[in-house]
């Protein structure tokens, strides 16, 4: 692997990592996807599973889908993974509008 972050076929490795600062800015890396989104919960596709950020006064200050990163700021209450079951495995829209 180069130092960018690139295998020797070019094609960029994403790994997945979350760092929160005081409940308040959320950095997330490995993003595959972003949901739905508004400022109570924002939805995303992660290299880790599906994700799910609850809070209040949300929004998204950064998002960057080819490097696989997004930053959201404001009241942060709970980052919660959502488990896939093979029985009842459905796309992350689905299981918004649940």
């Amino acid at each position: 692997m180069n130092d960018q972050g690139r295998n020797e076929c070019g094609l960029r490795l994403r790994t997945h990592c979350v760092h929160m600062d005081d409940r308040e800015l959320l950095s997330i890396t490995g993003v595959k996807d972003l949901g739905c989104f508004n400022e109570n919960e924002v939805a995303l596709s992660t290299e880790g599973g599906d994700m799910v950020v609850e809070g209040v006064g949300l929004h998204i200050t950064k998002l960057d889908l080819e490097d696989g990163q997004v930053m959201i700021e404001g009241g942060i209450s709970a980052v919660v993974y959502e488990d896939d079951k093979p029985e009842k495995k459905t796309s992350l829209l689905a299981r918004m509008f649940r």
